[in-house]
């Protein structure tokens, strides 16, 4: 007779009744599986969230979870396919990367990397280890730099070996990667992030745009 299948149970976490409740799934039979937390990403990214000093940090605020956050990258690395268009760049320029591991509860949910173009931000403190104070937006602003308008994407695909690992993903288990590009008022890409999320952790709410009422 074949083994019978993990089983999974939903946690629930004392959520409102106005917001998607927050779970986390714990397997049974399976000791050194780790906690599955979901969190949720709301898009279009709300302004308010987008200007924190934390785009995460702030949304986990109210969520019932602990978020955490490690870098585990800043320097140079050559553009993807999935970030250079939106840096307006040729697939494999050099461009300024910062990325860091976002946590929940202490498990790895997400990997959120900034991507800036070398010559327009370049020799900048956006270039230097180490997170940025008080927050990437307001470094953006002081170099002279206004916001005008973003544009985000959400493909769902399997992870790199790379994203594998900082995720602690399991085999065949997929990721949803959300690439936010943001431009100035001078039409400048000024800060493209792609934002890895691990799938089974996620919960993406989709919210209507404000002063239209056609469902």
């Amino acid at each position: 007779m074949a083994a019978a299948a993990p089983l999974y149970h939903l946690v629930r976490r004392g959520a409102r009744a106005d917001r998607v409740e927050d779970m986390a799934m714990v397997s049974e039979g399976r000791p050194d599986a780790r906690p599955r937390v979901l969190v949720r990403r709301g898009l279009p990214t709300a302004p308010a969230v987008r200007g924190s000093m934390s785009l995460f940090m702030a949304e986990a605020q109210g969520q019932g979870v602990l978020p955490g956050r490690e870098m585990v990258y800043v320097g140079s690395e050559p553009a993807g396919e999935a970030v250079a268009p939106a840096l307006r760049v040729s697939p494999g320029t050099e461009v300024i990367a910062r990325r860091k591991v976002l946590t929940a509860d202490g498990v790895p949910v997400r990997v959120a990397t900034s991507y800036f173009r070398l010559d327009v931000f370049g020799g900048t403190r956006l270039a230097e280890q180490g997170f940025v104070t008080p927050s990437l937006q307001s470094a953006i602003g002081e170099l002279g730099h206004e916001f005008g308008s973003a544009e985000e994407t959400l493909v769902a695909r399997l992870p790199t070996a790379e994203e594998a690992g900082l995720l602690e993903l399991d085999p065949g288990e997929w990721v949803v990667c959300v690439v936010r590009a943001s431009y100035s008022t001078e039409d400048v890409p000024v800060h493209v992030l792609e934002t890895v999320c691990s799938a089974t952790r996620h919960i993406f709410q989709i919210r209507q745009v404000a002063g239209h009422d056609e469902f």
